[in-house]
């Protein structure tokens, strides 16, 4: 089974609907909501018909906007109380003991308050998680997130590892468009974070019996168009079952950001040229859903 996903569900109305749209018109069935947006709860109460029809994933978020656990996150956030730490920061001090015990103390602590706020949006009553921009695979904050599963007795039925085979593009290369160097370094670095989150905590994800999906989705981040995504498919379904593996998500990012008060909200800069300056790819990416779904309303 394919799951055709979207992030980002919930950090503002208009955009939002963008996203669902893709539901309604395309093939998107999976859905990131945004745990500390001051819109989630009345995006989510926009879908409250179709929230079960749909797989619900936690985005776990250090990245854009404030924390939920406000002056307590003071490492994490700049002088406006919006969260502004790097992936390479926040991967360096994991190595500096006594950063590490100040840092992992107010992650575990953020981290707990996003998961349990979004315990109604979940369906079944098991989590699925994630993290915007992939934060979640930095060990400091993975460690962080089993630390509060494990305390909490949380039942997690998936946690995305945004591991890619680097063969499915190999196979397809003169194919596809986009491909930038940048990506290519994302995917090796997130590849070996998720290789050390699964050989450290590998007895509790499967006692937890946390399922495992193959994914595509940072390679072509930017440009998961239709023309490029169809040619990587079929290779993929092929690994796929090599890898003794039934389902695969395929993430992506039609949540474009162009209303000038939404705009003027983002936080995060690398937010703002990703979901606003580079809109144009994201009317493609929501493009690309339509495709796959035949463009037939539900």
């Amino acid at each position: 089974m394919i799951e055709y996903h979207a992030d980002d569900y919930g950090m503002f109305r208009t955009q939002s609907r963008h996203i669902i749209d893709c539901y309604h018109n395309g093939a998107l069935n999976g859905i990131s909501i945004m745990p500390n947006s001051p819109y989630l709860a009345e995006c989510m109460e926009e879908i409250k018909d179709i929230r079960k029809k749909l797989f619900v994933t936690v985005h776990l978020n250090l990245v854009e906007g404030k924390p939920l656990t406000g002056a307590k996150a003071s490492k994490l956030v700049d002088g406006d109380g919006n969260f502004n730490i790097g992936f390479g920061k926040l991967l360096l001090v994991g190595f500096v003991p006594v950063l590490r015990k100040i840092y992992y103390r107010q992650i575990r602590r953020e981290m707990e308050a996003q998961i349990l706020g979004c315990r109604q949006y979940m369906n079944d009553d098991k989590f699925r998680l994630d993290g915007h921009v992939h934060y979640h695979m930095l060990p400091l904050v993975f460690d962080a997130i089993m630390d509060v599963v494990e305390q909490k007795g949380l039942e997690v039925s998936y946690i995305r590892f945004p591991r890619e085979d680097l063969n499915v593009y190999r196979k397809v290369s003169g194919k596809l468009k986009g491909i930038k160097l940048i990506n290519v370094i994302k995917v090796l670095v997130l590849n070996a974070l998720a290789d050390r989150n699964e050989r450290k905590h590998g007895e509790t994800l499967r006692r937890l019996g946390v399922q495992r999906k193959f994914f595509m989705g940072v390679m072509l981040s930017g440009h998961m168009f239709y023309d490029n995504v169809k040619e990587c498919i079929p290779v993929a379904a092929d690994v796929l079952a090599d890898k003794g593996l039934q389902d695969m998500e395929i993430l992506f990012h039609p949540g474009d950001i162009t209303e000038l008060t939404e705009v003027s909200q983002i936080t995060s800069k690398d937010d703002l040229d990703f979901l606003n300056v580079n809109s144009a790819n994201r009317f493609k990416e929501a493009e690309a859903l339509v495709k796959f779904g035949g463009g037939l309303k539900r």
